[in-house]
């Protein structure tokens, strides 16, 4: 899954989504959506919409974290030409109420659609990664 053919898609639709949550730049980001998005997230349990996407996910974590990375050496992808799913690892670090930075690892779950020849998300799943003991 690592070497599909459609890894340099997903490679380059994850570079572009973690710049703009770098940047905090939701109108960007709102153009790799499609319009129809159904997502969840650590904030959102079930949103449909670019909209709510971005009003009750983005906008909670996005302005309160900082260095947010992909991990695209350990990438993987599945599909075709018609619709891709990209499975990734994400590094971040929170901001403690006394400014410190913290750990806050986390996974995603990113399905694209190919749509007026270009690639959209039209579901992704975002969730810290579980605690380990």
């Amino acid at each position: 899954m690592r070497d599909h053919p459609l890894a340099s898609v997903a490679q380059r639709w994850l570079t572009e989504l973690q710049e703009c949550v770098r940047a905090v730049d939701y109108p960007r980001a709102r153009s790799l959506f499609d319009e129809n998005v159904v997502s969840f997230g650590t904030h959102a349990n079930i949103v449909t919409g670019r909209d709510a996407l971005e009003r009750d996910q983005w906008r909670h974590v996005w302005p309160n974290i900082r260095e947010f990375t992909f991990r695209l050496d350990e990438l993987h992808c599945t599909g075709d030409e018609h619709h891709l799913v990209a499975i990734v690892l994400w590094d971040s670090r929170g901001i403690a109420s006394d400014g410190t930075l913290f750990p806050r690892p986390g996974r995603a779950t990113v399905t694209l659609a190919r749509k007026d020849d270009r690639w959209v998300a039209v579901h992704t799943h975002f969730s810290l990664a579980p605690r380990r003991s």
